[in-house]
């Protein structure tokens, strides 16, 4: 067999074309999920590696008692870099012998939630079934503030209900939380009725009737800033309302609505329909004030409210020498004879309705005309 044609694979391999590189953002975004990955296994590795210094207490040389007698092995190493509490216990504890294991209390805590505690600052890493409301105090003691907040939102979004919240609320005026405590509150008046009924609330009237008197306190505020908001909404409305109407009778005297419109203007009654929703009911009241027999102000109803709306109108109007709408330069002229009460009225009147809308120099009324 001739071998000369035969060729190996090194050749083979040098024969090949050099295929084309790939796109910049394509190995851009490979070499970044490549980093991610390896950055992913190193940090489980180092916290595995954590978890395994905890469990097995290699070289530890701090010992943490619990209430019920149990003992935690921990590295002061680990305990003063990440708590300054714990820095200065285990400074105070540093001439009481080398080779001697430091011993610290943790009391007031159940003793599985302070193994928890423990871990975590190893590995960062949390059990949520194995916390409880006490352990935020724990925390707050030795001051991990990562941890408080991680806690804070546990008992927030987890734990708290209508039974427990009184005792979330008073450990967090005691733990310095403040967010916690608000949100507290807020979901105490938001619930106040099974709250009240609850046997949280019947311990905390004896043994902080203070705090109860505060709570109902506020329960009264914040139904009284309930009806000022309700009532500045309702107010709100009707301003809107008469800004929307004087927009509509500016619409109607000066482009004319399908029925109803200036002399000069042909109206059609196949118009699209109107955009200003006031216009049907102005349109109305309009027909009315034509064809009343008791047009003067103080006798109908619906004309004295034409009238209202007419003066509305002049006191709105930024150009009353080019206005389509009726009588609006003769309101501007009575005016001057008006007592300097109904004046102020009016002109607050004004302002609010404009300011209701937002608006300064809109197309057909301004503030300055105010």
């Amino acid at each position: 067999m001739d071998r000369r044609n035969e060729e190996s694979p090194s050749t083979l391999v040098k024969a090949l074309p050099i295929p084309p590189p790939l796109p910049s953002h394509f190995n851009t975004r490979f070499h970044q999920k490549s980093k991610i990955r390896g950055l992913c296994c190193v940090s489980n590795a180092i916290n595995s590696s954590m978890d395994r210094l905890f469990d097995e207490g290699y070289r530890a040389d701090v010992s943490i008692l619990t209430d019920d007698g149990g003992v935690i092995y921990a590295h002061a190493n680990i305990l003063g870099v990440v708590s300054p509490v714990f820095k200065g216990m285990l400074k105070k504890l540093k001439g009481r012998g080398r080779n001697r294991l430091k011993s610290i209390s943790i009391r007031g805590v159940p003793p599985e939630a302070v193994r928890v505690f423990i871990r975590y600052l190893y590995s960062s890493r949390r059990k949520h079934e194995k916390l409880c409301p006490a352990f935020i105090g724990a925390v707050t003691r030795v001051r991990v503030s990562q941890l408080k907040r991680l806690c804070e939102c546990w008992l927030e979004h987890r734990l708290m209900s209508t039974e427990n919240v009184i005792d979330i609320f008073q450990l967090a005026l005691l733990c310095d939380a403040p967010r916690l405590s608000l949100i507290c509150h807020r979901f105490i008046l938001s619930n106040f009725k099974a709250v009240s009924a609850s046997d949280g609330w019947k311990d905390m009237k004896e043994s902080h009737p203070v705090l109860e008197k505060e709570i109902l306190a506020s329960m009264i505020d914040e139904k009284e800033r309930k009806k000022e908001r309700t009532r500045k909404m309702n107010e709100r409305k009707v301003y809107v309302q008469l800004y929307e109407a004087m927009e509509a009778l500016v619409h109607i005297c000066r482009d004319g609505c399908r029925t109803i419109g200036p002399h000069d203007k042909i109206l059609r009654d196949d118009k699209a329909p109107c955009q200003y929703a006031a216009c049907k009911g102005l349109e109305a009241l309009i027909r009315h004030f034509a064809e009343c027999k008791m047009r003067r102000p103080g006798g109908c109803v619906h004309c004295k409210r034409m009238w209202q709306i007419l003066e509305l109108h002049s006191r709105l109007c930024a150009n009353s020498d080019g206005c389509r709408v009726p009588l609006c330069r003769n309101f501007k002229q009575r005016r001057r004879h008006q007592s300097k009460k109904e004046d102020i009225t009016w002109r607050i009147l004004v302002k609010k309705i404009v300011r209701s809308r937002s608006i300064n120099g809109a197309p057909f009324f301004s503030l300055e005309s105010a």
